[in-house]
């Protein structure tokens, strides 16, 4: 797992035209993770939230060099779903863009509005639509349906994050033949087919969605997944 959240993060620079530095290695991230999180910070559960950001040293945009921030988000454990599931409802009003740019963690105005908005309806968050009025994520993360015997994932072509925590799990799925898991194009009102919808999130953790709308999904299949994911770790 560490070694993909290193390479989503490389590739996500690249995309950026951030200028990487030599020292940014897999080691770099082991040490400095070890010892100012789980030595000097003390956490044993958590979630690191890390940026990296241009600095304004440069005569060009090109040239600048860059700096980091992170912060901890403790957590009891990652891989459990959230007891509270979620209230979720599409939002019309915005949507967002399905090109490279959209797959990768960037500070986002549509993210912004949708989360206000989502607040001001007593909402735990949105489902966000791409230019073609399909499914793209929500503003925490990716979103996966559950229909039958198929999970259904929107491709990252219409507008969903490139997730190593939603990756990984959906490499465990397919290595044990657990579920089929299946990548489509899904238009808005195919969420209320599923039977049980889950969110991923690398920022937050993982939730089971309640309802949408005036449909209420189940979240026993999605738990035993899960269940079977976290003991796949220790």
């Amino acid at each position: 797992m560490e070694e993909e959240c290193y390479f989503f993060l490389m590739a996500s620079m690249r995309k950026m035209r951030l200028n990487i530095p030599l020292s940014y290695t897999l080691e770099f991230f082991q040490n400095l993770f070890t010892s100012k999180v789980i030595d000097e910070g003390e956490v044993k559960n958590g979630i690191i939230n890390f940026l990296v950001y241009r600095n304004s040293d440069g005569i060009i945009l090109s040239k600048s060099s860059v700096s980091y921030y992170f912060q901890v988000i403790k957590t009891d454990d990652v891989l459990d779903i959230q007891k509270r599931p979620l209230e979720l409802d599409l939002i019309k009003e915005i949507n967002v863009n399905n090109n490279l740019l959209s797959n990768i963690r960037v500070h986002c105005p549509e993210n912004i509005y949708a989360e206000i908005y989502a607040q001001e309806n007593d909402l735990d968050d949105v489902i966000l639509l791409n230019p073609n009025k399909r499914i793209a994520r929500s503003t925490k993360g990716n979103l996966l349906f559950m229909e039958g015997d198929v999970i259904k994932i929107p491709k990252q072509s219409e507008g969903a994050y490139i997730s190593p925590l939603m990756e990984n799990f959906v490499t465990h799925l397919h290595k044990n033949n657990l579920a089929d898991v299946q990548e489509h194009e899904i238009i808005a009102f195919e969420s209320q087919k599923s039977e049980e919808i889950l969110l991923i999130s690398d920022e937050k953790g993982l939730f089971s969605v309640k309802k949408i709308r005036n449909k209420t999904f189940g979240s026993d299949r999605f738990s035993e997944l899960v269940s079977s994911w976290k003991s796949s770790f220790e």
